[in-house]
């Protein structure tokens, strides 16, 4: 496992905390139409809770029976909790070990990589719901760029992710990258997921 890629998971963390510890309206809208910013953090967090389970070796049966209900009045108590679980979980997962995710079974290093990418564009998500500041790392962009820019058609196919949005060709990587992933990166408002 790329010592590279735990850098970015961290600062993946850290553009997500700092915008999840501001938030004040927790009903906000966001990009994705189906989620309020309740339900995108609870999404997050519920992700990282997966972590240590998977990471030790255990079956997504296996793991669910460790994922436990989140305390709503306090998310980013759980949010802080979980990331910091699943942190140390990286930290001491083996790079050959296998993990068990429920589409196939991947690298250690592949949902890694997942992670950084999720995270990365659910801060941004966050970030536009609130009222935040929407600039991400331009390293961690330019990572989540080369990843997500390798699976085009695959995200496309995925139903994960509204339809790419089109921006110019020279516009800005990180308005590339929202826009691959179906999120409008202009100021105007307008839903996407």
């Amino acid at each position: 496992m790329a010592l590279e890629w735990l850098a970015l998971l961290r600062q993946a963390q850290h553009e997500f905390s700092t915008r999840v510890e501001s938030v004040t309206d927790w009903s906000a809208p966001t990009p994705d139409t189906d989620w309020d910013v309740t339900a995108l953090v609870r999404h997050v967090v519920v992700e990282q809770q997966w972590v240590p389970p998977l990471l030790g070796g255990l079956t997504i049966s296996e793991a669910e029976e460790r994922i436990r209900p989140l305390r709503e009045d306090d998310l980013v108590a759980e949010w802080n909790q979980y990331s910091g679980l699943a942190t140390a979980a990286w930290d001491v997962a083996p790079a050959s070990s296998l993990v068990h995710l429920s589409y196939a079974v991947v690298t250690v290093d592949h949902y890694l990589r997942e992670q950084v990418c999720d995270i990365t564009v659910h801060a941004w998500d966050l970030a536009r719901a609130t009222g935040a500041d929407e600039a991400l790392d331009t390293r961690l962009v330019a990572a989540v760029w080369d990843v997500f820019d390798e699976q085009r058609d695959m995200l496309g196919a995925s139903g994960l992710f509204a339809a790419p949005v089109p921006v110019p060709d020279d516009a800005p990587l990180q308005d590339r990258l929202l826009a691959l992933t179906g999120r409008d990166p202009r100021p105007s408002e307008g839903g996407t997921r």
